[in-house]
């Protein structure tokens, strides 16, 4: 007699599994725990086999039997339902293993230990927030030009034309190594040349008015927060190097009786020496009793990690300065290489030198970490009795070149 809904609801459990017959080789396998499974028995080949349907109630009564008639006709065509379905969870299995998402993860990860910490995590939070969301699941292989194009345009349109270029830039990385691994044909990036908005780039903000620039070292040495920031504070413009480079500054790069800092530059793939001026050693003396036992020159709350990336625009901000048109702690470089060249008449390939830029030479020699070092430690003291005069209030006379 067939099954009814009302006796399917009121189903109840035994102490052994059993079985209530449906029709055509549909039944309810009902478990001691009360849990209530479709089974579809059938024959294929001379073997008697099961084919599971789904549970109830998520699968009810009516699903079950169109799921039963679905497989009778694959039978009636000589087809085995069984195989049909692992076949499908083969698939499924495969297409999730080859998804957008998952290669990307996997690119990321054997990427990301030759990056910048700040810019991996860049790199991710793009990923997850506007490309995984609308294409992670789709199988990479299937992924066309229009489709990614869509998935860009969504940044685009809300004005983020920088980050819709990195967008495009990250996600033709992930194709050419789904590519290089055998797990796509081609990468759809390189077709959406020209149909993405050009970024307009601006500049770090800056102060390179001297005048201004002694007003912002008097409010740094004023500066009424935690001795590590406004140590950093203190430093960013006498060593202008770039904040990710100096909040994650380690004391074993320096040695404050040769008054040098080396470190390796992830942006440039270098290694690059920052001689420094007397009046650096000094701050970084006083600082060394507070922090030298650690890692990090410039610890975070938590000890094990440098200091937030935020803090020195956060202490800026503070201070009363718009890091959005004013300064920030990218624009000390600005500063100095401004100042260094137009005040101070330095020379541009020592400056540029300084700045860790790679800049090739007659012979095509790029960035050498020892290259006019000895002109770079004159300028750096040179820079910092400059500063100094300008903290005071001095007039300021150009040097003749």
């Amino acid at each position: 007699m067939p099954l009814t809904n009302t006796a399917v609801s009121n189903i109840k459990p035994k102490e052994k599994a059993y079985k209530l017959a449906d029709e055509r080789g549909l039944f309810l396998l009902v478990h001691p725990n009360g849990s209530k499974y479709w089974r579809l028995k059938y024959r294929f080949g001379g073997t008697e086999k099961l084919l599971a349907l789904g549970v109830y109630p998520d699968v009810s009564l009516a699903d079950a039997r169109q799921r039963r008639d679905d497989a009778r006709k694959l039978l009636a065509n000589g087809v085995d339902p069984g195989e049909v379905k692992q076949q499908s969870k083969r698939s499924i299995k495969e297409n999730a293993a080859n998804s957008f998402e998952a290669i990307a993860r996997e690119w990321f990860a054997k990427h990301k230990h030759s990056w910048a910490e700040s810019h991996s995590e860049k790199i991710l939070y793009r990923l997850e927030k506007d490309v995984f969301p609308w294409m992670g699941s789709r199988p990479i292989a299937e992924i066309k030009a229009p489709e990614l194009l869509s998935v860009i345009r969504r940044t685009e349109s809300r004005g983020a034309l920088d980050t819709a270029k990195r967008i495009k830039q990250n996600c033709g990385q992930v194709f050419r190594y789904a590519v290089a691994t055998g797990r796509a044909e081609r990468d759809p990036s390189q077709d959406l040349r020209g149909a993405i908005a050009p970024a307009k780039h601006k500049n770090f903000a800056a102060i390179t008015d001297p005048v201004k620039v002694g007003e912002l070292l008097r409010a740094i040495e004023a500066f009424e927060g935690t001795f590590v920031v406004q140590c950093a504070l203190r430093l960013a413009p006498l060593l202008f190097v770039r904040p990710g480079e100096l909040r994650r500054a380690e004391w074993t790069g320096f040695d404050l009786d040769k008054s040098e800092w080396r470190y390796f530059v992830t942006k440039t793939k270098t290694e690059h020496s920052v001689p420094l001026a007397a009046q650096a050693v000094t701050i970084l003396r006083e600082l060394h009793a507070l922090t030298g036992h650690k890692q990090y020159v410039f610890p975070g709350r938590d000890p094990l990690k440098p200091m937030s990336e935020a803090a020195v625009n956060a202490a800026l901000r503070r201070m009363g300065y718009d890091t959005k048109t004013e300064i920030t702690g990218h624009g000390f470089r600005a500063m100095a290489r401004t100042i260094l060249a137009e005040e101070l008449h330095q020379k541009p390939e020592v400056i540029e030198h300084q700045l860790a830029h790679k800049v090739p030479d007659a012979l095509g020699t790029a960035y050498n970490r020892t290259k006019f070092l000895k002109e770079r430690r004159e300028m750096m003291q040179l820079w910092a009795d400059y500063l100094d005069k300008l903290k005071a209030g001095a007039e300021i006379i150009s040097i003749k070149a």
